[in-house]
């Protein structure tokens, strides 16, 4: 029997994960988050199959000196069936770090993936992190959007 037609399939109890470090300091909420979702996903694994969680842990760092729009808001329903006090609106700047990148997280995730992915974020405002224990690996986000052509003007490329 040749083995090399046989499809890999990770079983449901993949112990596999690694721990990913990201420094958010001047880095865009948007990008962040797409790259983060994709790694708590697994799509970057060579063996990612949508039925299998095989995604990996993050951790951010420096929170607080993410850039994010100052006009951007928060539009918060609690309440749904009250008229007049279901919608809160806020402005992103005045909310708290974390809240602004969970919410684009969870934002780029499934309904049935936002508990359980989301239990794989560490959020930090600051350098320090208590996961020295887990070796995470450090990604540069920077460099993964300077190198494609992502957001440049197609027109005036010749």
């Amino acid at each position: 029997m040749n083995s090399l037609n046989k499809t890999f399939l990770p079983t449901q109890n993949y112990k596999n994960r690694n721990w990913f470090i990201i420094d958010c300091k001047d880095q865009s909420l948007g990008r962040l988050s797409t790259v983060v979702a994709s790694l708590l996903k697994g799509k970057t694994k060579p063996h990612y199959y949508p039925s299998i969680d095989v995604g990996d842990s993050v951790i951010l760092i420096n929170a607080d000196s993410i850039i994010v729009d100052k006009d951007k808001k928060h539009y918060i329903v609690n309440n749904p069936g009250r008229p007049g006090h279901a919608l809160k609106i806020k402005k992103v700047s005045d909310s708290l770090p974390k809240f602004t990148i969970e919410r684009a997280i969870k934002g780029m995730l499934s309904t049935t993936e936002k508990k359980r992915l989301m239990a794989r974020v560490r959020i930090y405002n600051d350098n320090n992190h208590l996961h020295q224990a887990q070796n995470p690996i450090e990604i540069n986000v920077s460099n993964i959007y300077a190198n494609s052509n992502v957001g440049l003007d197609k027109t005036n490329s010749n």
